[in-house]
Parts: C-alpha cells; sequence; structure tokens
C-alpha cells in the first residue's frame, strides 16, 4: 500500500456541533470528580476557542492563561486535536467561573467588566490576573458566591 494511500485511510477528526460541545461541559462542570475525568481525556482546542468567546477573551490571553502560544492553540484547534489535562481544567473551571459570573452579573459583558476592575476581595488587583492557575480561578468563583449571597465580608 503506498503512503498517499495509507493516509487517505486515517480518520479526520469529528467536529461536534455547538450543542453537542455545551452539553458535554455542562456533564464535565457538574461536579469536581467529572471536571477531573475531562480534563484526563482532554477537550477539544476548539472548544478553548469558544469559552474565551464567550469570555470576551482575546486569543492573547487565551494563550497566556493557557501557557501555550495562540500559534499552537490553533494548530490543535485545525487538526482536531485535546488539550492536555492542566489546560483542559483550566478550560473547563473557566467555563464553570464564566457561568457564575453571567448568573451573578446577567451579562457576559457586566461579568468582563468586573473581571478588569480591581476588587477588593483581591487585595485591589483585578480577577482577570488571576486567571493563570486553577486556583485563581477557584477563587473567582469563591468570590462570586459571595457577591451572589451578599457575603461583601
Amino acid at each position: 500500500m503506498s503512503v498517499a494511500a495509507d493516509r487517505s485511510k486515517k480518520k479526520k477528526p469529528v467536529r461536534e456541533s455547538s450543542e453537542q460541545v455545551t452539553i458535554g461541559l455542562q456533564k464535565a462542570i457538574k461536579d469536581s470528580f467529572s471536571l477531573v475525568m475531562a480534563a484526563h481525556r482532554g477537550i477539544p482546542a476548539e472548544t478553548a476557542f469558544k469559552i474565551a468567546a464567550d469570555l470576551l477573551l482575546h486569543q492573547d490571553l487565551l494563550a497566556q492563561i493557557l501557557h501555550v502560544s495562540v500559534k499552537t492553540l490553533r494548530a490543535y484547534a485545525q487538526s482536531g486535536k485535546k488539550l492536555d489535562p492542566p489546560s483542559s481544567e483550566q478550560v473547563l473551571k473557566l467555563h464553570a467561573m464564566h457561568l457564575k459570573g453571567e448568573e451573578v452579573f446577567g451579562t457576559s459583558q457586566a461579568f468582563r467588566n468586573w473581571l478588569e476592575k480591581p476588587a477588593h476581595g483581591f487585595e485591589g488587583q483585578s480577577p482577570l490576573t488571576l486567571l493563570q492557575t486553577s486556583e485563581g480561578i477557584d477563587l473567582i468563583i469563591e468570590e462570586l458566591e459571595r457577591i451572589a449571597y451578599g457575603d461583601f465580608s
């Protein structure tokens, strides 16, 4: 068999519909164990771009948060590759944070505005500066919970 014929038999990645992605993300973040298992399996790089767009994050900032280059992320997305577990976990937590932020502030834009402003709960730093670590995202989610319940201490 020729090399060209062998290449043509390779399966091309199947792209999920937007609805399938959303359902999969909801299942992945329903609890900590599900999130860890979904991160372990990896999520498509294309999904990371979707979540960044939902959060109104520029691709450069997404790449910085995931500690990779934009070029690498784009190459992964174009080839249908999945992110490694730590990056997948970051993206899934970003999604959970986005959902909580929209719930608390009403819109993605209002939440994004809050992310950019210095916050009392973060010693005057903007929450946006905390997105580069998993624990930073957890802190933002905890702060959103406090805001939701009116606990501003």
